[in-house]
């Protein structure tokens, strides 16, 4: 997972920039965390001097004794590789910020798309693909697909099963059926299973199997089930 830390002083531009943040993580599936977001330099400083971190954001002009770009210069001197993306009014700045083996400057007023493209960049170049996460909640509680057995739905609330613990967070299947992969099928009025996970099935017993637990199958859903799990050739 890469951390991010972000610093600006406006908490306007930083909470702006934290919900674009977690909204193209969510998109893309990128195994990401805002470790550290504040607009206070001596917090900042404590958490990359005593935090692993591997993305810093940083605006320049700051209302502090020290700027960004100080700040970039002390991380370099013990850091070499974390990636540091400027964000900042001031265009004259950019040539003097690149000295920092900066991965890119961006200019704000911010918009989404100029900072998607650079997340996108960002990813791209980092050697191997990114795990895929299912974000469950508003507290970005994320869940590696593939950690994912099945979804149960139990009275207001649903419950993420995986094989080391029980999430389980207030929802219901209307509101994420259309958010999952191809992979995750409802089988059940309380079941969705990701079909990449199931060990066996047992059709006349109406049970799905998985390494260490099982759930069922409704009748209104053993078609679809059966269908979905023939497109997919990993699964028999």
């Amino acid at each position: 997972m890469l951390n991010f830390a972000i610093i600006d002083d406006e908490c306007e531009t930083l909470d702006l920039i934290c919900n674009m943040l977690e909204s193209i993580f969510i998109q893309y599936d990128f195994d990401a965390n805002i470790a550290c977001k504040t607009s206070n330099v001596d917090e900042f400083l404590s958490f990359i001097n005593n935090n692993k971190f591997d993305v810093l954001l940083l605006d320049i002009s700051l209302k502090a004794t020290i700027n960004g770009l100080q700040i970039a210069e002390k991380v370099r001197e013990t850091n070499k590789d974390c990636y540091i993306i400027f964000i900042t009014n001031f265009a004259e700045y950019a040539l003097t910020a690149y000295k920092y083996k900066t991965f890119d400057f961006i200019f704000k007023p911010l918009n989404r798309p100029r900072l998607e493209d650079c997340i996108i960049r960002l990813f791209d170049d980092i050697k191997g693909e990114p795990k895929h996460f299912i974000r469950i909640n508003n507290k970005n509680t994320i869940i590696a697909e593939n950690e994912i057995k099945y979804i149960k739905r139990d009275g207001m609330k649903l419950v993420f099963h995986t094989d080391t613990r029980d999430y389980e967070v207030y929802s219901s299947f209307s509101k994420i059926e259309n958010k999952l992969p191809q992979h995750f099928v409802r089988c059940h009025k309380s079941f969705i299973v990701n079909i990449n996970n199931i060990t066996k099935i047992e059709s006349s017993d109406n049970i799905v199997y998985f390494n260490s637990s099982l759930c069922y199958i409704g009748p209104k859903y053993k078609n679809k089930l059966i269908e979905v799990m023939n497109s997919y050739a990993n699964v028999t």
